[in-house]
């Protein structure tokens, strides 16, 4: 099994060597289970602009086969995000595991069976802050793009990026006509699908 590459980026922090090290050996644990389908691991850790909101974020973009998996979590302590974000990982990570296990094993074959994540993530949070005595230097607002390869989907499979994402919305192609649509979460539940008229 090829280890796992993490890249981690702090944004209103100072990344030190043991934020770093924390961060490593939580989802190095998480992610053991899915080594064969996780090389790479793309991790945010940011800190709220405002002092008085005391809000830290960890956020984690996964590559599995093609599929993005994403996983955020926001907490008034950075330790305690990175626990609840590898939490979180892992349960997406085995429902989609679990989700193409049945799609792709014939009559008779069974995938091998997901430890769960209490016995995956027995450590305890970290409560102390990580801002105590030190001063945020904030780079300036910019516009950050992403670029993406659309293979062509239903809405169906669309709907499941969006869940698997942790987003609000999926920007996808359709199958049907080829063009640009995006299907959202909507606020009294359900999902929309945003299209261009001609």
């Amino acid at each position: 099994m090829n280890p796992l590459k993490l890249l981690i980026h702090g944004r209103n922090l100072e990344l030190t060597s043991a934020l770093r090290e924390y961060t490593e050996s939580k989802l190095n644990r998480a992610l053991q289970h899915f080594g064969e389908m996780v090389q790479e691991a793309d991790v945010h850790l940011s800190v709220a602009r405002n002092p008085r909101v005391p809000q830290q974020t960890a956020e984690v973009t996964v590559f599995v086969n093609g599929t993005i998996i994403r996983a955020q979590e926001r907490s008034h302590n950075l330790y305690a995000s990175i626990d609840l974000v590898a939490n979180k990982l892992c349960r997406q990570l085995r429902r989609y595991k679990e989700r193409n296990s049945d799609h792709h094993h014939s009559h008779g074959h069974s995938a091998s069976p997901t430890p769960p994540t209490d016995s995956v993530l027995k450590d305890a949070s970290v409560q102390d802050s990580l801002l105590e005595g030190k001063e945020a230097h904030l780079p300036n607002p910019g516009i950050r793009r992403k670029y993406f390869s659309m293979a062509p989907m239903t809405v169906d499979e669309a709907r499941h990026q969006l869940d698997l994402i942790d987003h609000d919305f999926y920007l996808f192609r359709d199958i049907n006509g080829g063009e640009l649509q995006v299907i959202y979460k909507r606020n009294h539940g359900g999902y929309g699908v945003i299209q261009a008229r001609d």
